[in-house]
């Protein structure tokens, strides 16, 4: 369904710049759309569609790993496959049971989507989910095979923008071939352990004073009470609790969007309307990169690289910050990011004071 939303949407605007009497053009866009969704929806519900061997596609089909993985005798799979496997299923089901309405996908929808064209691959980009390190590995990819080492890379340099291109840049044709014929992935984390790494990066480091004049200016003036003038006009001192008041005070997003670094997952991913082949999780990194870069025949080009964060695997650092966040907002945060909690199976934390 998600295949044929972006198609469509996108379809209608380019048929309504033809210069036709106003009721040829709703005829025309009734009738050929009609004929358009029933095409892409037959695509798209069609499972791995083999690259078309144009030049600027993968020239192999990407896609029978993942026959193996989701098509295979379950008693053949490993471990890690099974979890694979579960967490798709449980994503698919999540969806029909929480998704009332049906939306289609606008450009702004896919600007978090990677193209990796020469692999075919689809990769949605997380902030505070390993997003850095994917991107180097997709850099390396995607580049002139000079550059062999992810880490060689600065992480700036994964960040800037144009060295990666994104889904929203492509026309609605080749969109509609990469969702329909890619391999599709993305990398989540507990919600509370990513909103938790959100706020020590942005608000905690003397460095980040973008952040604080943009963010924390505003959080300081909206929720610490008696605050001092140069807390009001620097902003570099916001505690966790006044962040969290700030992200469920319903006059922030009435102003403007979450920044993506705090944005929920299904907001920034659209899983219910795109139909993602592989959920890796931060908790299981490793191991999960390594299924990735195998199902898209890539792990012999490059290694995704390690790390041995312990806070990887436990929510001790979350927990430590919440102890200062009455119960009242805890539940109203809790419901912010409830969606992610559910369709990536994370269990409501044991810190929490909510009934």
């Amino acid at each position: 369904m998600s295949d044929f939303g972006t198609g469509f949407r996108l379809w209608q605007f380019e048929v309504s710049k033809m210069r036709m009497p106003k009721v040829g053009r709703v005829f025309l866009a009734t009738c050929v759309g009609s004929l358009f969704i029933l095409l892409l929806y037959f695509q798209s519900t069609s499972k791995p569609v083999e690259s078309t061997g144009n030049s600027s596609r993968p020239e192999k089909a990407r896609r029978s790993p993942l026959q193996t993985l989701y098509n295979g005798d379950q008693v053949a799979l490993s471990a890690a496959q099974a979890s694979l496997r579960g967490r798709r299923s449980h994503l698919e089901e999540g969806c029909l049971s929480h998704t009332r309405k049906r939306r289609v996908l606008s450009p702004e929808d896919l600007r978090h989507l990677i193209v990796d064209d020469r692999h075919g691959l689809l990769y949605c980009y997380v902030p505070k989910v390993a997003c850095t390190n994917w991107k180097r590995v997709l850099m390396v990819l995607t580049g002139d095979g000079r550059q062999s080492d992810p880490l060689a890379i600065p992480a700036n340099e994964a960040h800037v923008a144009g060295n990666l291109r994104t889904l929203a840049e492509f026309p609605v044709a080749e969109i509609n071939h990469r969702l329909r014929s890619y391999l599709k992935f993305l990398f989540v984390r507990d919600p509370f352990e990513r909103l938790v790494s959100a706020y020590r990066n942005k608000f905690t480091r003397s460095y980040n004073t973008a952040f604080h004049k943009r963010y924390g200016t505003k959080i300081v003036r909206r929720h610490r009470a008696g605050a001092r003038p140069e807390a009001l006009e620097r902003g570099d001192d916001v505690t966790f609790d006044e962040f969290v008041r700030y992200l469920v005070d319903p006059r922030t997003q009435r102003e403007e969007p979450f920044n993506e670094h705090w944005e929920r997952v299904h907001s920034l991913c659209h899983p219910c309307l795109i139909h993602y082949d592989v959920v890796g999780k931060y908790e299981t990194l490793d191991s999960d990169s390594r299924a990735v870069l195998q199902l898209a025949g890539v792990d012999g080009e490059v290694r995704f690289p390690t790390s041995a964060k312990s806070t990887r695997t436990n929510g001790d650092m979350a927990g430590r910050f919440f102890k200062s966040v009455n119960p009242f907002y805890q539940k109203k945060l809790l419901n912010l990011y409830r969606m992610d909690f559910l369709l990536f199976n994370y269990s409501t934390p044991d810190y929490l004071s909510v009934s």
